[in-house]
């Protein structure tokens, strides 16, 4: 666990000459990347349970006590929620929540006895960061019964035994203090529309590790970015168009700085017939798959025979 242009002829002959030995040419034999080898981690079912009446402003009682409380931490994972946006999950699905009666910095929990019987600590032990999420921001704080609880950017995160199945959100608000924790540590709240005109955002580009694929390349909301082997480096050209760009969306451009483990050579932005600006990794365009509908999803693995996840030297990764 527990991150210009020349005046003469020989100037723009050497500045051609340049970029195209930076962006090199079409995809070379070995091109691929091999996945490293991961094991997947551990999850479990939920159980069954009989949630209670939550009379005071913690939402606490005695008798609680729901299928949230069952399996291990896991691999935390991202969901999407229509309300409230990324939401922050343990391995088998069960939301997870922070109280706003404890404290970040520092870590200090304020939820005992018959308050973590409803809101049960989610143990530190065995956790790992969701994919797309910054390992960093994921910690422990040590409770006064000499357990240690997972913290995220700082804050406590608990279950709440009323969720009785995987993507239950019944802890959101519970006496104004209880709110379901975003990736980052906040409370999950979705993003307002970008207003009419507004350029693309920036969003952010890191690595993460799938069991088959090994370390690839998400975007800032933890979905795997793919390459197109019809396109090409140098020069830089995307051969998705029209109802393929519909399916496999561009990756705006991303700034240099929202880039974590990516190679950050030939870290360009094509500029697309069709008016869009897109991001290139070591010159490759690359894309998003509509077909992926959460994040660590890499459905468009091998489609059609032309669709790869990026490694994040920017290399294809065609090994099932």
């Amino acid at each position: 666990m527990g991150i210009k242009r020349g005046t003469t002829l020989a100037a723009v002959a050497v500045a051609v000459v340049f970029t195209a030995t930076a962006c090199g040419g079409s995809d070379p034999a070995g091109d691929a990347a091999k996945p490293a080898g991961a094991v997947a981690a551990p999850s479990q079912a939920p159980s069954s349970g009989s949630p209670g009446s939550s009379g005071d402003g913690y939402g606490s009682d005695a008798s609680a006590a729901g299928a949230a409380e069952a399996g291990p931490t896991g691999q935390l994972a991202v969901t999407q929620d229509e309300k409230l946006g990324s939401v922050l999950t343990d391995s088998a699905g069960f939301t997870l929540y922070r109280f706003d009666k404890d404290t970040a910095k520092p870590s200090k929990s304020s939820c005992d006895g018959d308050c973590a019987k409803t809101w049960p600590v989610v143990a530190a032990g065995d956790a790992t960061a969701a994919a797309g999420m910054d390992p960093a921001l994921l910690g422990e704080v040590v409770r006064t019964d000499g357990s240690k609880q997972l913290t995220v950017a700082g804050w406590p995160v608990y279950r709440f035994s009323k969720d009785t199945k995987a993507g239950d959100t019944n802890g959101q608000g519970v006496g104004g203090t209880w709110f379901a924790a975003a990736p980052d540590g906040k409370k999950a709240a979705k993003a307002a529309p970008p207003a009419a005109g507004a350029g693309q955002p920036s969003g952010a580009l890191t690595v993460a590790k799938d069991p088959k694929l090994g370390d690839h390349i998400v975007d800032g909301n933890g979905m795997t970015v793919y390459r197109f082997k019809p396109d090409t480096a140098w020069p830089m050209v995307s051969k998705c168009e029209g109802d393929c760009v519909a399916k496999w969306p561009v990756v705006p451009p991303v700034d240099q700085a929202n880039t974590k483990g990516i190679v950050q050579k030939n870290y360009l932005v094509l500029d697309r017939p069709d008016g869009k600006k897109q991001q290139t990794v070591d010159c490759w365009p690359v894309y998003t798959f509509t077909g992926d509908k959460k994040p660590g999803d890499i459905n468009g693995q091998g489609v059609g025979g032309t669709w790869y996840p990026v490694a994040p030297n920017g290399k294809l990764i065609t090994a099932q």
